[in-house]
């Protein structure tokens, strides 16, 4: 009998980007449910003190749930969603950090773990967080 690595150890980036200043806001995730989708508008609203948030993303079914809509409504009026049409990945800055993530980051690589990996998608978005015209770059944002 051969021995197999078994399933894959999976493993998701939810994020979003501040369209104005470059800031990023990145979770890596064993899943990509509503709690998580859930944990990352808790994130920005809990690095955004003041002011009203808009979040634009796409229709994925996550992001139309009651835990979601739940973490709008404790938001009190701060947290604005904007769905974007099917599709249409182009109109979401998010996408075009993930592009580029993937090209430095993942493209051609084999981690040895998955620990090794989550720790060079975290580098990446630190490295980025410091240069945050970049990310206006990377995103078309100026």
């Amino acid at each position: 009998m051969i021995p197999t690595p078994g399933q894959p150890k999976t493993h998701y980036g939810l994020g979003a980007v501040n369209y104005h200043t470059g800031e990023t806001v990145v979770l890596i995730r064993r899943r990509k449910r509503r709690r998580e989708v859930a944990e990352l508008l808790q994130s920005l609203l809990d690095k955004h003190l003041t002011g009203t948030i808009y979040v634009a993303w796409d229709n994925f079914i996550a992001h139309q749930d009651d835990e979601v809509e739940a973490a709008v409504r404790s938001a009190a009026g701060r947290l604005v969603l904007l769905y974007l049409p099917t599709y249409s990945p182009w109109l979401n800055p998010i996408e075009m950090l993930w592009r580029h993530f993937r090209r430095e980051v993942t493209h051609g690589e084999l981690f040895q773990t998955v620990k090794v990996l989550i720790a060079s998608a975290n580098d990446f978005f630190f490295r980025y967080n410091r240069c945050p015209e970049k990310v206006l770059s990377i995103i078309g944002a100026h």
